[in-house]
């Protein structure tokens, strides 16, 4: 359905202030063309400004934005080939869903049979096929939805925007709608920049994610990378839950180890870049386990609490003076509250931190 070229996003040394706040600082950002790259930070961190500097919605203060090789910081939205979902869907209430789908074909001077054309295939690609007639109240907030992605789609853009596209659905619906637009995404080969605060959301859908803080890029990589190997006390919290722990580099060239404890871990990525001493640990809960006896070496702990979710229980474990949190999937041994325990410590999901 897409007969363009997707064209890459780049943000150079852009500065955002409203009056006196700086809400962007000295942003540089490179996204790929045909990659989902999601945006990804607690609320006020900056992601949906970046969203709307790529849309020309806003124009930055100082930087530039460029769409491919074409520098578009001071064009105007209209002048700019992007296509944008809003958490609010922005659709025409007094509008059926074809005449919602097609409004911006007309305004772009698309010959009525083309129009009809291309509104089937985009209702079709989202599986609305044949709603046409309906208006946008006898729909769902699912379908609704869809159609806002469709009505995105059928203006074949360059550069799909998303803006919190799922955080009015229900989860179940949330997760087919996320397959939905991944699905849509990589079969159209468009670029498109994902803005959201759910981890789970980014981890799903994503090429990339850029995890922001107040302004800046905290980190950007892969999703494996950023749960695996976060940089900092922030990103591991933020990209799920993490045990922060002391813990001790013991080798950092070669066979990486980490000690915990009595128990010494190889790494399973290279630590080159860190230095051998005191670090702190952030551990993922299902890279620990739990038994009642063991002759390896062990964390010792008691169950404080423990929670079944149907696909796993959380387990909640006393050691010294910290508290670790695991999950433990169903059908795995079951611990009694205030039981003693051993705690075992497995790769991956084991990384060292900056204080």
């Amino acid at each position: 359905m897409n007969e363009k070229h997707s064209s890459g996003v780049e943000l150079k040394n852009v500065v955002m202030t409203f009056g006196e706040q700086t809400v962007l600082h000295n942003i540089n950002l490179m996204i790929q063309p045909g990659s989902l790259t999601t945006l990804l930070g607690p609320s006020g961190c900056g992601k949906t400004t970046i969203l709307r500097l790529i849309a020309g919605l806003e124009l930055p203060t100082s930087g530039q934005v460029f769409l491919g090789d074409e520098d578009v910081s001071v064009l105007s939205a209209s002048q700019r080939d992007v296509g944008m979902v809003f958490q609010s869907y922005a659709l025409f209430p007094h509008m059926t869903v074809g005449e919602n789908e097609g409004y911006g074909l007309k305004m772009m001077g698309i010959a009525p049979d083309d129009r009809t054309i291309r509104i089937k295939e985009s209702l079709d690609s989202v599986g609305l096929d044949g709603y046409q007639s309906r208006f946008i109240d006898q729909l769902s907030g699912g379908q609704q939805q869809r159609v806002a992605l469709a009505r995105a789609l059928v203006l074949k853009p360059k550069v799909m925007l998303f803006d919190e596209p799922l955080s009015n659905l229900d989860s179940k619906l949330r997760r087919q709608m996320r397959e939905d637009i991944r699905r849509l995404q990589q079969e159209l080969a468009v670029t498109a920049v994902y803005v959201t605060h759910d981890q789970d959301e980014a981890l799903a859908v994503s090429d990339e994610v850029v995890v922001m803080k107040e302004g800046g890029i905290a980190q950007q990589g892969s999703p494996k990378h950023l749960y695996l190997s976060p940089n900092s006390r922030f990103v591991a919290t933020f990209m799920g839950d993490a045990n922060i722990v002391e813990g001790e580099i013991i080798s950092a060239e070669g066979k990486s180890i980490i000690k915990i404890g009595e128990i010494e871990i190889e790494a399973d990525h290279s630590m080159e870049s860190y230095k051998e001493g005191k670090t702190l640990v952030a551990i993922r809960p299902e890279a620990l386990s739990l038994i009642r006896s063991t002759t390896e070496p062990s964390l010792k702990g008691t169950v404080i609490s423990r929670a079944y979710i149907g696909a796993s229980t959380e387990y909640r474990i006393k050691v010294d003076d910290k508290e670790l949190f695991l999950i433990s999937p169903t059908g795995s041994e079951e611990f009694e509250l205030d039981e003693a325990v051993h705690v075992l410590i497995t790769p991956p999901g084991i990384a060292p931190i900056p204080d």
